[in-house]
């Protein structure tokens, strides 16, 4: 293609809008900027739409075609940005879907119906089946089972995506990550994932299984049209406006919910309970979960007979809880209804015991028996989830067993629990930032890497934590455990995951601490999310409240961080001259703090890395000897603290104001300099984006 195309131009502008998830990639996207102004001869405001991209790289393709300067501007830039999925190269791995049970009984229908959609004539629409049917029916064990069952027909293996706690951003997320894509090359935008998850799936033949699902809106952006996918969708609903082939999946007939009865427990057992086998059968209403639950208890008594149900299958899952809570211990039976008021995404051992005030051996042990009874289902190891009707029914009994005060104290403990934890993790991750809630915690971590791990393990409960302490009103804990998730959204990001906690705590702090440092901190961390999701429109006001806040509260380093912040927020925009004020101002305000006030001993290093974003906004105002003399400054001071990663940062932004003018002897050691000063860092996207740079100095130079 030609590169001067504007398919071409649009490629390169998409490829680098897309990549912004990584440092490399947003060091493009400002560059991208700076080239685009200068051949505009103006501002440009950054794309935000694909049709706003399309008008810049018009405006772009306009502009160079007749101007050899220009176009010469715009091959260099093209040239240093890398194709999307560089770095993982060819996925890793074979996906593959969980296990499927050792049993499987009938659905024969079901088979064949799933079957034919697989193989028929591919005619521009997606192979899509929706398994619908009541809680416990066995619908995502078909789907599971068939895709295993048909594997060979899948050489590119086979993705799972559980929707339960998923909206459709996370899920594109975790599928990419099946994908063999790390972390730093998802895109951090939803079209954008969803348009890399459609590239990568263009030319493979792989299952798609997209269980729990709650709507069609919650599906439509994972879909594909690819020819070599099938996709199933598994939902308790047929989902409307889903087009797709609709098999339902009712209960197992009789003779085949004995066959899956017999192969359970086998035959012996099956006659030795032919008195209570009826009785059985009719409570467990063919639900195969039901069946399940009820193998282990076959001789055991039968419960009296209920008022008869619309629908005996949609009950019988809760029929099959009832049953099992019966025959359970005291003690576990008191885990299960106090763990379970709460739809905590994963539980582990540590927030059980804190759930039922026991200790932490106890809770491990009865954990397991409540999985052994099916009452709890292992997501992977030491966590365990509730079925939705499986936890309703433990609330239910936990309200009429252990009444208000006792739930509502059971909640309130795991709350807490969460709270230490995400407390004792912040400060072990980020001990420099006053960002991070102060006070003790019992829970500490030896080092920052274990601590941003175990933030990262436990971001979906986090963020329940928050929900449960908001609808509690303790507005004390909602702002607490929001600002202890700061370095997990610096260090990790999980941004779509984190954002309805920043937005609840955001909407808290309005509410019950206006004008403080807390209000402050909080409207940053939600304006940092929106701006790595790309959304800038909302970012802005958040980053302006910030602002507002830290100032009402006399926090002068906070006021500085929350103008800076909007400062970057700029960069990303491409609104050079706004961000440079942004720095210029944030930089007046630092010269209110004294030498004996508050946040004076983090003056020098504010001050350095102020200087560094001044240079990156200089240079995409096109202002090169200005932005040096600043990265300059920055620079002297990060060497002398020896902050590897700043200093090669700063190296980085000083090669490539060489290398908008091809001064590739000039850049060549500035990286060589960065990349020896990253040796001891976990930078690896960094590390390449330089070489990259290397790779350019050195076969131009």
């Amino acid at each position: 293609m030609d590169p001067m195309s504007m398919g071409a131009i649009g490629a390169v502008l998409g490829a680098v809008g897309s990549g912004m998830a990584n440092e490399a990639g947003r060091w493009a996207w400002e560059s991208a900027g700076g080239v685009v102004r200068r051949i505009a001869g103006r501002e440009v405001v950054a794309p935000t739409t694909p049709g706003q991209l399309t008008e810049v790289a018009h405006l772009v393709h306009d502009r160079v075609r007749n101007d050899p300067q220009l176009a010469r501007a715009w091959t260099l830039f093209a040239q240093g940005v890398p194709a999307q999925g560089a770095m993982s190269g060819t996925f890793a791995g074979r996906p593959g879907l969980p296990a499927s049970p050792r049993f499987f009984t009938d659905r024969q229908e079901a088979l064949k119906a799933l079957d034919k959609e697989a193989t028929r004539a591919f005619d521009g629409r997606p192979r899509l089946a929706l398994l619908h049917g009541p809680e416990g029916i066995g619908t995502s064990t078909l789907a599971i089972h068939w895709g295993w069952r048909q594997q060979a027909r899948f050489p590119d293996g086979q993705l799972y995506a559980d929707l339960r706690t998923l909206g459709p951003d996370a899920a594109l997320g975790t599928l990419l990550r099946q994908l063999g894509l790390p972390d730093e090359e998802i895109p951090p935008a939803a079209a954008d994932r969803a348009d890399l998850f459609r590239s990568c799936l263009s030319d493979r033949r792989l299952l798609l299984v997209l269980d729990h699902a709650q709507s069609a809106g919650q599906v439509r952006a994972l879909l594909t049209s690819a020819p070599g996918v099938v996709t199933v969708v598994v939902a308790r609903q047929p989902l409307a406006g889903l087009d797709a082939l609709r098999v339902p999946v009712g209960p197992l007939a009789r003779k085949d919910a004995k066959q899956l009865l017999t192969d359970l427990v086998g035959k012996p057992a099956i006659g030795a309970a032919r008195a209570t086998l009826p009785g059985v059968l009719d409570r467990c209403a063919g639900s195969p979960y039901a069946l399940r639950a009820a193998a282990p208890r076959l001789t055991a008594e039968v419960p009296s007979p209920e008022s008869p149900a619309a629908d005996p299958a949609r009950d019988a899952v809760g029929r099959a809880a009832e049953d099992s809570y019966r025959l359970l211990p005291p003690a576990a039976a008191r885990l299960y209804r106090l763990a379970g008021l709460y739809a905590w995404p994963a539980l582990d051992a540590a927030a059980a015991a804190r759930a039922a005030d026991l200790d932490e051996a106890d809770a491990t042990r009865l954990l397991e028996e409540l999985a052994a009874a099916l009452l709890l289902d292992p997501t992977e190891v030491g966590r365990y989830r509730y079925r939705p009707a499986v936890r309703a029914h433990a609330e239910r009994t936990a309200a009429a067993t252990d009444g208000i005060a006792a739930c509502s104290a059971a909640v309130t403990r795991t709350v807490e629990h969460y709270l230490h934890l995400a407390v004792g993790a912040a400060q072990a991750a980020l001990p420099e930032s006053w960002r991070v809630p102060a006070g003790t915690s019992p829970i500490s971590y030896g080092d920052r890497g274990t601590a941003v791990a175990a933030l990262t393990a436990e971001a979906q409960n986090l963020v329940q934590a928050v929900c449960a302490a908001e609808e509690f009103n303790d507005w004390d804990t909602v702002v607490r455990l929001c600002q202890a998730l700061w370095p997990l959204q610096l260090k990790a990001g999980h941004h779509d995951i984190l954002l309805p906690a920043l937005q609840a705590g955001a909407r808290t702090a309005d509410a019950h601490f206006p004008g403080s440092r807390t209000a402050g901190s909080l409207h940053a961390q939600l304006a940092h999310t929106y701006t790595e999701l790309r959304r800038w429109d909302e970012a802005e006001p958040e980053a302006v409240a910030a602002a507002r806040d830290e100032q009402a509260a006399g926090h002068t380093r906070g006021h500085a961080s929350a103008v800076e912040f909007l400062g970057l927020l700029r960069l990303r925009q491409w609104r050079f001259t706004e961000a440079h004020d942004c720095f210029d101002e944030a930089y007046r305000i630092l010269d209110g703090i004294g030498p004996t006030d508050e946040g004076a001993a983090d003056l020098p290093r504010a001050r350095a890395l102020l200087e560094r974003h001044r240079g990156r906004a200089l240079r995409g105002l096109g202002r090169r000897e200005e932005a040096r003399d600043h990265l300059e400054q920055a620079l002297c001071f990060f060497r002398a603290t020896g902050e590897a990663y700043n200093t090669a940062r700063t190296l980085t932004d000083l090669a490539e104001t060489h290398l908008d003018e091809a001064e590739f002897t000039a850049a060549l050691p500035l990286v060589e300099e960065a990349i020896a000063s990253l040796g001891q860092e976990n930078a690896g996207y960094h590390l390449a984006h330089l070489r990259r740079l290397r790779e350019r100095c050195v076969s131009r130079g």
